[in-house]
């Protein structure tokens, strides 16, 4: 018996307050109390009440919420609701962090994380079944629907055209990019640390495919002694060989698969030493290959074709795949499998923020039907989808975790490899946060073994979302805290940071069109004296084209609104102390990495800055 303090917070958002009138009951392990509230939710507000209760209700578990409305259904953002007890010291904490709306009776569990129990008369055992049973019939996996074409077409005859829409607020790097584009060095540099590191290789050996024609033993001396330096590396764009180019208004587009050799030196710069735009042919068992000693205008149009690769592979493979739909399927699995009061629920749902409404849009606006992939890129209407399923094959666990990636790679130790180094970095400290809340709830590796709710998630991500990838290194369950904790860093980095290394600079390096074209409008040269400006010009997107990718690239780049840096979410999910001061350590441990690499980068000509922890999205939102 006695009084409660009861404390009621609205989230901040546009719209969260609401004009209709909210209902509370109190309840605890020995009892429930209606409170007599007349909520009236104001955006940004905390409301305060107290309560006086007859009865002991001992412990509160639960406090529930029921919305009322006469006319009009206004939705209402709680964030949290916190109580205080009579003789109690501390308030207890209820979070929320979700749209209240309808009738219906909205229970919300005391904040501390628990892991499942075999008790089914237990309160919270009861609950987090019957979440999980709701959220099921809500949240599906979803599936893309993509096909078909459309768009224009119309000219300019020099590269000078492009600055028509090369226009707006750009940033240095953009600036450099149009400038420089042209020089090798730039076109190598963009491998390491670009908006696509993520196809380089140091070379092992020569590659198989690349077919070096009598004449050429002087290159190919070259190649072999920079392979024995360990300085040879490739880019290997054969994922797109025999993909079917796009057709858009009745105009053919053109695909190739171009492998590219270059060398590193010891300064560190990557510099390029051959292009192979086609594999080899069987009819034409001799491919024409580029060099930078070729006339000026056929080596551009040889790094014009690898760039518009590269952009293809980029979007489709290591941007949309790689981040968004893997986010994705983390973010189904986790509604659809762990309840609220599950701390690995705790744990993901700040980095799953708004990334399936992300991908709603891009499923219904970008690789849709009549999409702009459709209206603009090479690989649009249906190449795109049989890319998607290549690349899904060969999607594996070890390249989503960059220690395992990297080292596959050779790219470790590589001082000019810049996104290597932050990556690496980035991934050191997720690693510490999470293994510092998973030490908080599983004190051991039969724990984990033992906890059915997370086994199902962990299922449910492999076999389901990922469709059966076990055989690419997936987990299909967690049998120790170390697997467990390498699971959830490789989840939170991909909704967060690996986002960000991929996504951000598409501005800095697209805006300029020919840097990366978006389609390519005539077939690969055949030979190298016959290309002219007309050539460069004719194979490179018109202007409705080229007007698409600036439009998209400054879109899917720009700084939101809202954005939450990595870390700084303001929603408190758990309510043990231990908990947040793990979350404290993890924030302490990327403003140190900030300092780091803002002293590096006031060393270096062209900063690397999408990994900075200020610039990493806690979710990915676009």
């Amino acid at each position: 018996m006695g009084s409660y303090r009861i404390r009621v917070a609205t989230g901040p958002w546009l719209f969260s307050g609401s004009h209709n009138r909210v209902q509370l009951w109190l309840v605890g392990e020995r009892g429930e109390a209606e409170v007599e509230l007349q909520l009236r939710p104001a955006r940004g507000q905390v409301e305060e009440f107290e309560h006086h209760v007859a009865e002991d209700l001992g412990p509160l578990q639960f406090v529930k919420l029921r919305k009322h409305h006469s006319l009009v259904d206004d939705a209402w953002f709680c964030d949290l609701i916190t109580v205080q007890g009579p003789g109690a010291s501390t308030e207890t904490t209820f979070p929320c962090y979700c749209w209240v709306q309808g009738e219906g009776v909205l229970s919300l569990p005391e904040g501390t994380a628990r892991l499942a129990g075999d008790n089914a008369l237990d309160a919270f055992q009861k609950h987090r079944e019957k979440e999980l049973k709701e959220r099921q019939q809500t949240y599906w996996s979803l599936e893309m629907v993509l096909k078909h074409v459309y768009t224009f077409l119309s000219a300019w005859n020099q590269l000078e055209d492009f600055d028509q829409i090369f226009w707006g607020q750009k940033s240095t790097l953009a600036e450099k990019v149009h400038q420089c584009w042209q020089e090798d060095e730039l076109f190598g540099y963009q491998f390491l640390n670009g908006t696509n590191p993520m196809l380089l290789r140091r070379s092992t050996s020569l590659p198989s495919r690349l077919v070096l024609p009598s004449g050429m033993e002087e290159l190919q001396a070259q190649l072999e002694k920079e392979l024995q330096k360990g300085s040879l590396f490739e880019a290997d764009f054969i994922l797109l060989d025999g993909i079917p180019a796009n057709v858009i208004r009745g105009e053919k587009q053109y695909v190739a698969a171009p492998l590219v050799m270059l060398k590193m030196e010891p300064s560190g710069k990557l510099l390029p030493m051959v292009i192979q735009i086609q594999p080899p042919n069987p009819s034409s068992p001799t491919p024409l290959l580029f060099l930078p000693s070729d006339p000026p205008l056929a080596w551009l149009l040889a790094k014009s074709w690898v760039r518009s690769s590269d952009f293809q592979l980029h979007q489709l493979q290591y941007h949309l795949l790689n981040t968004h739909l893997v986010a994705e399927v983390i973010a189904v699995a986790t509604m659809r499998c762990l309840p609220g009061l599950h701390p690995v629920f705790k744990l993901l749902i700040p980095h799953t923020r708004y990334t399936m409404e992300i991908n709603t849009r891009a499923r219904g606006q970008l690789i849709s039907a009549g999409g702009i992939f459709d209206k603009a890129a090479s690989t649009g209407g249906g190449g795109h989808v049989q890319l998607l399923r290549r690349a899904t094959a060969q999607l594996t666990y070890r390249s989503l975790c960059p220690p395992d990636d990297l080292a596959d790679r050779g790219l470790l130790g590589l001082p000019s490899a810049l996104y290597a180094h932050d990556a690496l970095r980035v991934w050191e400290i997720t690693a510490r946060y999470v293994e510092g809340i998973v030490h908080l709830f599983y004190h051991g590796d039969d724990v984990v073994r033992g906890d059915p709710e997370l086994q199902a998630w962990c299922r449910e991500i492999t076999e389901v979302g990922l469709c059966r990838a076990q055989d690419r290194g997936f987990p299909v369950s967690l049998q120790s805290q170390n697997q467990l904790c390498h699971f959830l860093t490789m989840c939170v980095f991909t909704c967060t940071a690996q986002h960000g290394a991929i996504n951000q600079g598409q501005l800095d390096w697209y805006a300029w069109v020919p840097n990366a074209p978006c389609t390519m409008r005539m077939p690969p040269p055949t030979t190298k004296e016959d290309v002219t400006m007309a050539t460069v010009m004719g194979s490179l997107p018109d202007v409705r084209k080229a007007c698409l990718q600036m439009a998209i690239t400054w879109h899917l780049s720009r700084s939101q609104p809202d954005m939450v840096p990595l870390g700084h979410h303001k929603e408190k999910y758990f309510s043990d102390p231990k908990a947040e001061a793990v979350l404290k350590q993890f924030q302490t441990d990327l403003e140190n990495l900030e300092r780091e690499i803002t002293a590096r980068n006031e060393q270096l000509d062209l900063t690397y800055e999408y990994l900075k922890p200020s610039h990493i999205e806690n979710s990915v939102t676009i």
